[in-house]
């Protein structure tokens, strides 16, 4: 992230040694190695933490899932049920209508033929 070589580091605690001055500085260093050692520690934390939730997350996206997929099969089941219902009645309305046209037209031959038979 940061290239700095050895000539921008020896710049930089010069410009440090200045402004801070001999006796503030070993505090300043100090303090910001506290600093540091405080924020790694609380990321460790923070890393643990996440490290321990991982498995019960899972679990709970597992069951997700699952109960997900169940609920996707049923649906769609029960979809391709009500269709196959449909096309049965659909199936049983026609030949229900098929009979009744075979009926009609049975009936008005047979009202040709005996008209038929009558003349003659």
């Amino acid at each position: 992230m940061f290239d700095l070589g050895t000539q921008e580091l020896i710049v930089i605690f010069i410009v440090a040694f200045l402004v801070f001055g001999p006796k503030k500085l070993p505090e300043l260093g100090r303090t910001l190695g506290k600093g540091i050692r405080e924020l790694k520690t609380a990321m460790r934390n923070v890393k643990n933490s996440i490290d321990e939730a991982v498995p019960d997350v899972t679990e709970e996206i597992k069951g997700v899932k699952s109960s997900l997929q169940d609920s996707i099969y049923k649906s769609v089941e029960s979809n391709l049920k009500d269709k196959e219902n449909d096309k049965e009645e659909v199936k049983e309305k026609v030949e229900a209508q098929a009979s009744q046209d075979l009926n009609k037209e049975g009936g008005e031959g047979v009202d040709v033929k005996k008209e038929t038979e009558k003349n003659g």
